[in-house]
């Protein structure tokens, strides 16, 4: 799904990482990290495709937001991806701080 040069960046952060190989060993390896696979519900952002990224709570049956993943497509696929770690920007997309199960 991504093109041969597509990013993933995240900003404020400085990190960025390029091409398919590289993007998936990242979220592989944030994935493992994490322990729980992510909720994601659909939203938009400047007419892109978007997801609010929701982290499972072991101790309750809620999910609790994470991040917010901004998608920019070149035709049918991916060519960038930008993550936001900021929980507080969900209101701006209509998106709620928890999810329950």
């Amino acid at each position: 799904m991504l093109t041969e040069d597509a990013w993933l960046t995240m900003p404020p952060q400085p990190y960025e990482y390029q091409g398919p190989a590289a993007i998936g060993r990242f979220l592989h390896d944030r994935a493992r990290l994490r322990g729980d696979p992510l909720r994601l519900v659909a939203t938009r952002a400047n007419g892109q495709p978007a997801f609010g990224c929701y982290l499972p709570d072991p101790q309750a049956a809620i999910a609790h937001a994470y991040g917010l993943l901004v998608l920019t497509l070149t035709g049918d696929r991916i060519s960038a991806i930008t993550w936001f770690f900021d929980s507080g920007l969900f209101p701006n997309f209509g998106l709620p701080r928890t999810l329950h199960e």
